[in-house]
């Protein structure tokens, strides 16, 4: 699992690398969460907060270009389907017709 901190141009380079690569972006439920959070943290000052906030909006705006998209509101649903993407995505088909060759073969014999 890669994670990007900055993502235009990362992203398309990833894509080059790793074409097979499933891309996943995590949002925050809204714009005012996503200050909270930054602020409950107690680690950054305005400036840094409001220089972050910027910054993430940058981000969004990039959202069409990732392959899924999780809204981080509820940990435990975000994270239930963070694993199911991955899962799925280890199941597809291309992935799975090679490792299951005999047992296709035996099944259709």
């Amino acid at each position: 699992m890669l994670f990007l901190k900055s993502i235009g141009k990362a992203l398309s380079k990833l894509n080059i690398l790793l074409p097979e690569s499933v891309t996943i972006f995590i949002l925050p439920p809204s714009i005012d969460v996503l200050r909270q959070r930054l602020q409950g943290r107690g680690q950054d000052d305005h400036t840094v907060i409001e220089r972050r906030m910027r910054d993430a909006v940058a981000e969004m705006s990039h959202y069409a270009e990732f392959d899924y998209l999780v809204v981080n509101d509820d940990f435990s649903l975000a994270l239930t389907e963070l694993k199911s993407i991955i899962i799925s995505h280890r199941l597809a088909y291309c992935r799975q017709s090679s490792k299951l060759q005999d047992l296709l073969s035996s099944l259709l014999a």
